[in-house]
């Protein structure tokens, strides 16, 4: 007599489609909001913003010399 060969296969496959489009819906959900999200404002005043200064100028003549 054989032994009858259980469904394991059926059912894991079954469980990773349940898993898998369960999945999918949070990204699709999550990528709308991302993408109807306002964009963020920058901060106004609180950098003088980019500065060559001298240590900044002999960094930049290293790479010059390579």
């Amino acid at each position: 007599m054989k032994k009858q060969a259980s469904d394991m296969g059926r059912r894991q496959m079954l469980k990773a489609l349940a898993v898998g489009s369960a999945a999918g819906a949070v990204a699709t959900v999550s990528g709308q909001a991302l993408a109807a999200s306002p964009e963020a404002t920058p901060v106004v005043g609180k950098s003088d913003g980019y500065r060559e200064t001298s240590h900044v100028r002999s960094y930049y003549d290293t790479l010059r010399s390579k």
